[in-house]
């Protein structure tokens, strides 16, 4: 049985004529027939009766044929999806819990149309970012790098067969609400921020502190809390006058305008860098989005 047959017979049935089918299809009547009857010889039913006023579908064959259409039109759904249908081009990207890598994709979204692209973004763990990168998931990766974290991180991605890029330097900020009872100062200090919960993102039991998304010298502080995405951070920032160090750079259309980033009395400094697979070369989308990264970079 081919879908060739099906389409034949499906024809026939409709057109109640087998020369009519052979003018559809632009072959010999008798290959029609040939065509029919192997079919019929294979299933083991009379699908048409024939006589000199045409062919009329038999009982059994009605039946078969309701069956076939479901088979065509299934097939007509793969070919209109997969080869009439221009294929979309896919770009994603995996970052830590960065606004601005998210406000950077919004941007390159609102330029190509999305009938075109099929667009991902993801966020969570570093080592998740690199992992989606790493199986090819996202074509690039956002993540941060310090003098604490550079010779860990850096072995971690050669093993996982990747390389880096600078985006840009910033200084340490620390990011709380703006009804925070430090929200008012002009910067802070480790005594100041001795008496209130720092936030960090969850990165797992199983992964090393070199992992982290904030600087690794506030993990000596006592009063950690884990949170697992950026909506529960600001929540915690909210209800328990918590805070978290960042780069300073704040997206207030996705974040709102309840917090605040004040400078941090340290003399530590981070980068924001984007990882991609070794010897790989940035589509034109992966340019467009970096570019659009590196728009912040006067911001940090």
């Amino acid at each position: 049985m081919t879908l060739q047959q099906l389409m034949y017979a499906i024809t026939t049935a409709d057109e109640k004529s087998i020369n009519k089918t052979a003018q559809r299809f632009f072959v010999s009547q008798p290959a029609i027939s040939d065509a029919i009857r192997d079919l019929e010889d294979e299933i083991g039913i009379t699908i048409f009766e024939r006589s000199n006023r045409g062919v009329t579908t038999t009982s059994e064959g009605a039946d078969f044929i309701v069956y076939a259409r479901q088979v065509v039109a299934q097939y007509d759904l793969l070919k209109e999806r997969y080869i009439d249908k221009e294929q979309k081009k896919r770009f994603g990207v995996s970052a830590q819990h960065y606004t601005f890598a998210v406000k950077s994709y919004i941007e390159l979204i609102e330029n190509h149309d999305p009938e075109k692209y099929e667009f991902s973004i993801y966020e969570g763990k570093t080592s998740e970012v690199i992992n989606d990168v790493r199986t090819f998931r996202s074509e690039i990766g956002i993540i941060h790098l310090d003098e604490y974290n550079h010779n860990f991180l850096l072995k971690y991605l050669r093993i996982n067969n990747l390389e880096y890029q600078k985006l840009f330097d910033c200084k340490v900020f620390v990011y709380l609400s703006s009804d925070h009872p430090l929200a008012n100062k002009k910067k802070l200090t480790n005594h100041d921020l001795e008496p209130y919960p720092c936030l960090t993102f969850n990165q797992g039991e199983e992964n090393p502190i070199y992992l982290a998304e904030e600087p690794v010298s506030m993990f000596e502080r006592r009063k950690i809390i884990k949170v697992n995405d950026r909506g529960t951070m600001l929540n915690m920032m909210v209800g328990l006058n918590g805070y978290t160090l960042c780069s300073g750079i704040i997206c207030e259309e996705l974040n709102g305008t309840g917090y605040k980033a004040i400078p941090y009395d340290s003399r530590e400094k981070t980068s924001v860098i984007y990882v991609t697979r070794a010897g790989s070369t940035l589509s034109g989308l992966g340019k467009e989005y970096i570019d659009n990264l590196m728009s912040f970079a006067g911001k940090a």
